[in-house]
């Protein structure tokens, strides 16, 4: 196995070219990458036609298929209305993903809403429950539901309590966001040491051969003092980090296989394949 590299929807440059994401999968194959994050973040809009043809175009070019729900979903939410409506979001991201043959869906984890980070935990892990056995009773549960760490301070979201909601049931993956790591911590979560103990933690909480698939984001982000995550750049704007390079040196070392999707400003796919020429150097055993 080897670790999979994609953008997270449409770069510029294709774009440029493409009016429609039907047209992704031959373009990203043809790019030298081989995964594609179907974004949803602002609702759950595309029709079963459609979703099925991305799903057959990307199965024809061996592309593999992630989806990413809406953004507003707050797993921390206590009131029963508001998680119903979590649940809704979530199984219609399920069900999109099922028709394009997706087989991860990337959910935020949520908001603190002036509670504590352990009270805050306690209503999620109760509410991924619920979700969890909501996308069962719906026919989805061979669809692997990744939490994603966040970027802004005030989050529910950061790598601990992401893995904590992973022990809610085997089948969850982290979607282990290293750029938000780095903004929420401004700045500390960067570097060798960093990311060792970053990747540690995952196979201490998680199993080796669980935490060697995990989903991931990366790019590098501009945080503030205050806040943490504050917007996206791409590899060229290096003012601010993290530098994919000690992650890359990281997995070739240990031979984990995740999927690696990039966020970056508009230049995703070319610094996802950034990523990847770095990654498959040191798995060749360079430095």
């Amino acid at each position: 196995m080897s670790a999979l590299f994609g953008p997270a929807g449409n770069s510029d440059s294709f774009s440029a070219v493409h009016k429609s994401s039907l047209a992704a999968p031959e373009w990203i194959a043809g790019f030298g990458l081989d995964a594609y994050e179907y974004q949803c973040g602002k609702g759950v809009n595309v029709g079963e036609a459609t979703a099925r043809k991305l799903g057959e175009n990307a199965r024809v070019y061996g592309v593999r298929l992630s989806l990413h729900a809406p953004y507003f979903i707050n797993l921390a939410n206590p009131d029963p209305e508001s998680l119903q409506k979590t649940i809704g979001y979530i199984t219609a991201a399920c069900r999109a993903a099922d028709w394009m043959g997706a087989d991860r869906v990337v959910i935020h984890s949520g908001a603190l809403m002036k509670r504590t980070r352990r009270e805050a935990l306690d209503i999620a892990l109760r509410s991924m429950e619920q979700v969890v056995a909501a996308c069962d009773a719906a026919g989805y549960g061979h669809i692997t539901l990744c939490p994603e760490t966040m970027g802004k301070i005030n989050q529910l979201g950061d790598l601990d309590e992401v893995l904590e909601l992973c022990q809610v049931d085997g089948r969850l993956l982290p979607t282990v966001d290293f750029g938000h790591l780095y903004a929420r911590s401004l700045g500390a979560d960067e570097g060798e040491e960093a990311t060792e103990r970053m990747l540690d933690r995952m196979e201490e909480r998680l199993g080796g051969e669980r935490a060697s698939r995990f989903h991931s984001h990366f790019s590098r982000i501009q945080f503030t003092p205050g806040g943490g995550e504050k917007m996206h750049l791409t590899f060229a704007q290096d003012e601010f980090g993290p530098d994919h390079m000690p992650l890359m040196r990281s997995l070739a070392r240990r031979g984990w296989s995740p999927t690696i999707i990039c966020e970056s400003a508009g230049t995703q796919a070319e610094d996802a394949l950034t990523m990847k020429t770095a990654y498959r150097h040191f798995l060749a055993g360079s430095e």
